[in-house]
Formats: structure tokens, C-alpha cells, sequence
């Protein structure tokens, strides 16, 4: 599902033989740089957010659909992308991903609201799907088999800069530009990289054939999962089960999510293949896998909301603090990917779970004094834990699998993980929202007219020419400024327990027989 699968009966196609010379290079290029345009546009728009709500009139809580609808939106469409390999071809199809990337990015840039900036950004997620999935095909087809693990360290690569770039560039681009242009540049860069792959890969088309599409399980997918993504993110805005709207979202959640489920089951060709949760290392490793994603992705998007929106960074400063959560990740990954087959996988994930642990443990202890090297500090532990994180997760959940199955397994990881992220995203903005009001209400209980440490904080405030409603003004931000301080700690350091009961279920999985090489570069990592 995440990658064409072969299928019985299909007529024998002999492979095209590898590239070579320039025409590898450039392929290698041209795919690479497609793969990076994707995992840039997931990281980039993160310390964006805070100028893209002010700009849009909207709240910073709003300003998180921008993340949460690309996300919904690409994880739906990533189970469709075996179907349309086979539909129209890895190659038309990649190329045409590509180019309708570009022009829903250029509109993202357009967008006069939110509500057409979130269709635009749904309709960038839909499309870009099969773009990660069909270049590891297309790399590993331009490569010898001698050199597959060459081509996939060269690709991972590429996706393992990305988070690295994104939060600097897009942290330097609304500072001195304008938020759009995060979404411009993926036009050129798209444009070259479509190019030069329809040039080079076009004769080399993979077949093609009818095959039938579950079109109501399709459906169904689209519903509950839209349903409950809709009903996290305006939960907090509409108060959540005190609403009809919110109840009514939940209500079409369960039901297509229990429908879904019974239709999946008995459908000849289902959009996904639930059975594989029958194997405990699929239920295991796919749900340890998700629910850390989540976790991770949520709290990378708060962290940036709070430095500007409450310690004073600007969107720079905050690109520069999320950076370097790429430059261990890229050292040791080339590691973690040949040790895989020889070390115990569950071991490396359980040594991933205590360092996230500990990096959000660290980031709990952040203050409004906080330096900005004690904040850069656990954002570069952070690049260990990524790199001992999602290769080994998922080699634990595709082993002992048939290879007919591994797709169509790596199809349903890759949506629940992504599908996971969104939800991670709602999840943590909302908590840190709610707890915010909680801090603010107890904080503001000892600061009451007519108390000695309020009048005196009054008075000197007033001394230095303030109005009285000036002074109570810089007051109630100083008491939101603690607030949503404490409540980020407290996202913080729940984070960091969960990372450590996760731990459990990684060992409830099997280990996979030792190999003899190097396990592949999971996408999923810089996602």
C-alpha cells in the first residue's frame, strides 16, 4: 500500500537495468530532492504558526489545523498509493504528485483565510502521499541490488536534513519575508525535481493494470477519521461534550470507526488489511510506533508556540532552538541501520523511550529565566532518541511477515503513525490550553485587589508612568506568561511518563531473527 505490491497473476515484467553516470546522479538527485520538498513542508510551518494565526485573525490553538490537516489528509491518502501504482504507473504517478504538490503549496501561499488555507493544505496532503513511498521505489529500481543499501542510506539521508533545515528556514523566512514563501520555494524546487524525473525515469514506467478499490471502505476511512481529527481540534473552541457539534462529531467517529472496521474485515479488497493486527508485532510495534509519534509530534509543535508566544523568541530564535534535533540523528542513523540486524531492536527502541523520557523531563524544568542553551541542550539528546526510534520500531513490526504483505503492512503503519501525529498535535495544544486556564485561575487567586504584594506590584509598575489599567494590563500578561509556562511543563513531563509505559509493550513483541544486513531507512523519521 505504501509501495506497489506484486500480484499474483500479474504477466512477468523483466526490471529495467540500473542507471548510470550522470543519469544516476541526477535521478538520485531529482527523487531526493522531491522526498526533501515533502518532509520540509511537515516541519516547516512549525515555528510559522504564531505569524500565520496573526496574520489570519485567527488564535494560535486555530493556527495548529495548518499542521493537523496536512497530516489527516496524507495519512489518508497513503493506503491509496499501491492502488494507483498499479492504476497509472510508479513513475506518471510520482511525477504527477510531485507537480500537483507545487500547485497546492503555491496556493497555500495565496490563501486569503483559514479555512482556504486549510482546504489547500488538505488537498497538499492528499497528493503527497505516494511521493515518499514511490521514490525508495523508483531510487532502489536505479541502483544494483549490490548498492540498494547505498541508495536507501543516500535517501534517508535526505529526509534526516529536512527537520534540520525546515525550522531554520521557515523560522528566517516569516521573520524577513513572509509566512507564504514557505510554501512558494516548493515551487522551483518541485518543478526541477518533476522535470528531471519524467526525463530520466519515463522509460522506465512500471506496469500497469486494473484492479478493483474498495470505495466504501475508502469512504468510511474518510469519515471517522476526518470526524475525530474535526472534533480534537474544535473541542477546545467549543467546549468540548457541552457542545452538539462536538458530540456529534464524536458520535460519527465511533460509528464510522466501528463500521469501518466490520466492513475492512469482510471486503474482498480492503483499503487496508486489518488482520495484520492479529500479529503481535504488528499490534505492538505499530501501536508503540504511533503513540510515540504522536508524542514526539505534539510537543515539537508546542515548544515553538510557547517561545514566541511567551518567552519572546522570534520565529528564527525558535527555528534555531528546534534545529539541531537532526545532527545526532544524522550521525548515528547509518549506525542504528546496520546494527538493526545484529542488536536486539527491542533494546535500541527501549534505549529511544528513556531518552525521549529524559529530554522532555529536562524541557518540564523550563522557566521564563531559561537560557537558550539549556533549551538547545535537550533538542540535541532529542536527535539520539529519533535515530534509535523509528528504524528499529519498524523493523520489529514488518518482521516474520510474508513479502507479498510487507506493503501493504508498511501502508498501515505508515497511516496509523501519521494519522497519530495530527492527533498528537490537538491533543497537546489543547491540554496545554486547558491547563493554562487552570494555572492562570489559581495564580490570579493570590494577586487580588487590596492584597499588599498586588498593590506594591501596582505601584511600581505606575512609577514608571504606566496608568493604572496599563499596570493591571502588564500584570494579567505577566500571570498568563507563568501560566502557560507551567502548563507547558506539564505537557512536559506527562510526555515523558508515557514515553516510559510505552516501554512494556515494545517487549511484548518478538525479536526478529538475526540478519545478515543492513535493515532499510524508515521514511516515517523525519515525517
Amino acid at each position: 500500500m505504501s509501495a506497489p505490491a506484486a500480484t499474483a497473476g500479474a504477466a512477468p515484467h523483466a526490471p529495467p537495468p540500473p542507471l548510470e553516470g550522470g543519469q544516476l546522479a541526477l535521478g538520485t538527485l531529482a527523487l531526493s530532492l522531491a522526498t526533501f520538498m515533502n518532509v520540509l513542508d511537515s516541519s516547516i510551518a512549525n515555528v510559522s504558526l504564531p505569524a500565520i494565526a496573526g496574520d489570519l485573525g485567527v488564535s494560535p490553538s486555530q493556527g495548529t489545523w495548518v499542521i493537523t490537516s496536512f497530516g489527516v489528509a496524507n495519512a489518508i491518502s497513503v493506503p491509496l498509493t499501491g492502488w494507483l501504482t498499479q492504476r497509472f504507473g510508479a513513475v506518471k504517478l510520482f511525477t504527477w504528485s510531485v507537480l500537483l504538490f507545487v500547485v497546492a503549496s503555491w496556493l497555500c501561499g495565496f490563501a486569503p483565510s483559514l479555512e482556504a488555507l486549510i482546504v489547500f493544505r488538505v488537498m497538499q496532503g492528499l497528493v503527497a502521499g505516494p511521493m515518499i513511498p514511490l521514490s525508495q521505489t523508483l531510487l532502489l529500481s536505479s541502483y544494483p541490488r549490490t548498492k540498494a543499501g547505498t541508495a536507501l542510506a543516500l535517501w534517508g539521508m535526505t529526509t534526516l536534513v529536512a527537520p534540520v533545515v525546515g525550522p531554520l528556514l521557515g523560522g528566517w523566512i516569516t521573520d524577513h519575508v513572509h509566512w507564504a514563501w514557505i510554501f512558494y520555494i516548493n515551487v522551483p524546487v518541485g518543478l526541477l525535481a518533476a522535470g528531471i524525473t519524467w526525463r530520466i525515469y519515463r522509460h522506465r514506467e512500471t506496469p500497469t493494470r486494473q484492479l478493483p478499490i474498495d470505495t466504501v471502505g475508502l469512504a468510511l476511512l474518510v469519515l471517522w477519521v476526518g470526524a475525530l481529527q474535526l472534533m480534537l481540534d474544535k473541542g477546545h473552541e467549543l467546549d468540548w461534550f457541552h457542545s452538539p457539534t462536538v458530540i456529534a462529531l464524536a458520535v460519527v467517529a465511533v460509528f464510522g470507526f466501528a463500521v469501518f472496521v466490520a466492513w475492512e474485515l469482510t471486503d474482498a479488497h480492503p483499503v487496508v488489511d486489518l488482520r495484520l493486527f492479529a500479529r503481535p508485532n504488528f499490534l505492538y510495534g505499530a501501536l508503540t510506533l504511533s503513540v510515540a509519534y504522536g508524542l514526539f509530534f505534539g510537543n515539537i509543535v508546542l515548544l515553538p508556540m510557547w517561545l514566541q508566544q511567551w518567552v519572546g523568541y522570534t520565529a528564527t530564535w525558535a527555528g534555531m532552538a528546534m534545529a539541531p534535533v537532526g545532527v545526532l540523528a544524522i550521525l548515528l542513523t547509518p549506525l542504528v541501520g546496520k546494527k538493526v540486524s545484529v542488536w536486539d531492536p527491542r533494546w535500541m527502541a527501549t534505549g529511544a523511550f528513556i531518552c525521549f523520557s529524559l529530554v522532555l523531563w529536562l524541557r518540564s524544568r523550563f522557566t521564563l529565566q531559561t537560557d537558550f542553551v539549556s533549551i538547545l541542550i535537550p533538542t540535541v539528546i532529542q536527535g539520539a532518541a529519533l535515530s534509535f526510534f523509528f528504524i528499529p520500531l519498524t523493523t520489529l513490526t514488518l518482521s516474520g511477515l510474508d513479502p507479498s504483505r510487507v506493503p501493504a503492512a508498511a501502508g498501515l503503519s505508515n497511516f496509523v503513525r501519521i494519522t497519530a501525529g495530527a492527533m498528537g498535535t490537538s491533543v497537546a495544544t489543547t491540554v496545554w490550553q486547558d491547563r493554562a486556564v487552570m494555572h492562570h485561575a489559581h495564580l490570579a487567586e493570590r494577586l487580588n485587589a487590596g492584597d499588599p504584594v498586588t498593590d506594591e506590584a501596582l505601584r511600581s509598575i505606575q512609577s514608571g508612568g504606566f496608568s493604572l489599567e496599563q499596570a493591571l494590563a502588564q500584570i494579567e500578561r505577566l500571570i498568563s506568561q507563568q501560566a502557560y509556562t507551567r502548563a507547558a511543563d506539564d505537557v512536559f513531563l506527562v510526555s515523558a511518563g508515557i514515553f516510559l509505559l510505552l516501554i512494556p509493550l515494545v517487549w511484548r513483541t518478538s525479536r526478529p531473527p538475526r540478519l545478515g544486513r543492513a535493515a532499510p531507512v524508515d521514511a516515517g523519521g523525519a515525517h
